[in-house]
């Protein structure tokens, strides 16, 4: 069928309607049937009809035909194929979004265009990206598709303009308690929240202007930008998640729709800046929640943004460094391992201390009851090593198999690696997977029973985690504890673009337990001699204002060294655009004066060792 109308006339929709039905391609009600006969521009259902005032379709679940609109954007490749199309006429309020996807299969390839004209008939649903128990919002869509072209080579519709002056600063509305929380019942308020906002555009086209890079590209070619470059800014280009309540309004995702290998997608890193015009249809997906899918090439200029070096010790001070090193194994390429060791050495200056979290055992994710990784830590220690670095010597206790979580068969840990020509480890045997840690007084002084050992392997709050690594260390005739931790992930929290608002955050109930359990260690040790140093270190995967870190400081027993910060450079890892604290070093109240460093290395790059900053403090015991 082909007409040279922008837009279909009454007659056209009624004959695409009629001949649908007669194929048996859709299913009508009686009265819908006859409301067509009688009026054919009375049963006409537009976009904005589906879309509706909520999130929800009010036509979830029922057929429609002959919908009119614009192909704006075609998603040939992936598990999500098909077309955005809009209704160029709209009907003029702010709530109702123009824009919708068609979602045509998994392994059909939609055969339309930008500029088609087109009528299109399914049924209406509503897709959750990652299921519903992930608890994102849902995608309306109209699935099992037939689509008639009209005709070809029309303008596309006016793109929306999302720039600083039309996002709300208030991110989302409460959630509706009757609902669970849920905001999917709630009319949209486009003028007040930025969820609001961006779902009364899901699947129309939108484009952005001149946008700063704060999220880099990562392997699945996407990157993060804010349309608002005054919404807590970093001194280094990246947007700072700093409270519950500081969501960040302005970020974005930015995709592109055609495939790499037609058009490969730039490598930015953060503080670049996302140039010209950047226009497509506004999509919701699993990994980023609104997405700005780009029709045209994606270019980026870059600001340089340079990789951060930590000043070296001075003679008398102690230098104690964390570092996740995600998932190191012998089997990692060597490239990796001389990476580390270079950073090692050229950005840490070659701390006296280093706590190290993801070190698997020497077979990596092989499942094969190996958990000791002697060979794992040796290579690393020689990459140090041949970058310039000490002769590091390590401890560690090997853990139970496939009971500290992670990859399965991983058996991931935290490992201590020293420099023994400026500090010694005081080696207490008998400690292993099962065995507790204690705190004894010596000569006056708190001493741990056993070093290395573990805190509270048996309790609850460490089943399938990560158990402490407590070690006692010299230097300068000053005993110092250091504590490594890799607290339990966020695995299961709800996004920030969540239907619940506030979001759950289901993880924080773990992570709350191993806090309290670590504090009451540190308390023990302290009880015994309350000017004893000690260092709790590591991943702790929660935010400096979090309900664990308040629990790791109760009753003034450690400080959050990363406070001492400026706000602007509190952060340790980027997720989707937003700056944030995961890795922390907490100090006893005995080490009143110390210097601070988080080094970004790595969070702000699309080329990453890691994907967390290590951290470094520098103090004199």
């Amino acid at each position: 069928m082909r007409s040279s109308t922008l837009v279909p006339r009454p007659a056209a929709v009624a004959a695409v309607i009629a001949s649908a039905l007669a194929a048996g391609l859709l299913a009508a009600s009686p009265a819908a049937t006859a409301a067509t006969a009688a009026d054919p521009a009375a049963a006409t259902v537009r976009i904005h009809d589906i879309q509706g005032t909520t999130r929800i379709s009010p036509l979830v679940g029922q057929p429609v035909a002959g919908v009119p609109g614009i192909v704006t954007g075609v998603r040939s490749y992936g598990s999500s194929r098909g077309f955005w199309f809009q209704d160029p006429e709209g009907d003029g309020r702010a709530a109702t979004s123009e824009g919708v996807f068609v979602f045509t299969g998994s392994g059909s390839t939609p055969g339309v265009k930008p500029g088609d004209s087109v009528l299109v008939s399914g049924t209406v649903s509503e897709f959750v990206p990652g299921g519903t128990s992930s608890g994102n919002q849902s995608l309306t869509q109209i699935s099992r598709p037939t689509v008639t072209v009209v005709s070809a080579g029309n303008p596309l519709p006016e793109a929306v303009t999302i720039a600083a002056w039309t996002v709300p600063a208030a991110y989302a509305p409460a959630g509706d308690p009757a609902a669970a929380g849920s905001i999917n019942g709630l009319t949209l308020d486009p003028r007040r929240y930025a969820l609001d906002y961006y779902e009364s555009l899901e699947g129309a086209s939108v484009r952005i202007g001149d946008s700063r890079v704060v999220g880099a590209t990562d392997p699945y070619a996407a990157l993060w930008v804010t349309v608002k470059p005054q919404e807590n800014p970093t001194p280094r280009g990246g947007t700072r998640y700093g409270s519950y309540t500081s969501q960040n309004a302005g970020r974005l995702q930015i995709q592109s729709l055609a495939p790499l290998a037609e058009q490969p997608f730039p490598k930015a890193n953060v503080g670049d800046v996302l140039t010209g015009t950047t226009e497509g249809p506004l999509d919701f997906n699993q990994f980023g929640g609104y997405t700005l899918v780009s029709r045209s090439a994606v270019t980026v200029a870059d600001r340089g943004l340079e990789r951060e070096s930590t000043r070296p010790q001075r003679r008398k001070e102690l230098s104690v460094a964390t570092y996740n090193v995600e998932n190191l194994d012998p089997s990692d390429p060597q490239e990796k391992f001389d990476a580390l060791g270079r950073a090692v050495v050229g950005n840490l200056a070659s701390p006296d201390i280093l706590a190290l979290e993801e070190i698997q055992d020497n077979t990596g994710a092989k499942n094969d009851g190996v958990v000791a990784a002697d060979q794992t830590v040796a290579k690393f220690v020689a990459a140090i090593r041949a970058a310039g670095g000490p002769a590091y010597e390590w401890r560690g206790v090997d853990p139970e198999n496939n009971k500290d979580g992670g990859q399965p068969g991983g058996n991931i840990r935290q490992v201590f690696l020293f420099n023994p020509e400026r500090v010694s480890f005081t080696d207490r045997p008998g400690g292993d997977a099962t065995t507790p840690t204690g705190v004894i007084r010596e000569r006056g002084k708190a001493a741990l029973t056993l070093s290395p050992g573990r805190v509270a392997p048996g309790s609850e709050a460490w089943t399938d985690s990560r158990k402490p690594l407590a070690g006692e260390f010299t230097f300068g005739g000053k005993r110092v504890f250091v504590i490594a931790n890799h607290f339990g992930s966020k695995g299961g929290d709800e996004s920030l673009t969540s239907h619940r608002q506030p979001p759950n955050r289901s993880s924080e109930v773990r992570r709350l337990q191993q806090a309290q359990s670590v504090n009451a260690f540190v308390k023990e040790i302290l009880a015994v001699d309350r000017k004893a140093d000690v260092l709790v270190v590591g991943d702790i995967n929660d935010f400096e204002f979090s309900a664990a870190t308040k629990a790791l400081t109760d009753g003034g027993a450690l400080y959050p060294a990363v406070k001492s910060l400026p706000r602007g450079d509190r952060y340790s890892y980027v997720f989707q655009g937003n700056s944030q604290v995961l890795d922390q070093i907490l100090t006893s109240p005995g080490i009143d004066d110390f210097e601070y460093d988080s080094v970004h290395i790595n969070a702000e790059f699309h080329e990453q060792n890691s994907d967390h900053d290590p951290q470094v403090l520098r103090f004199r015991p």
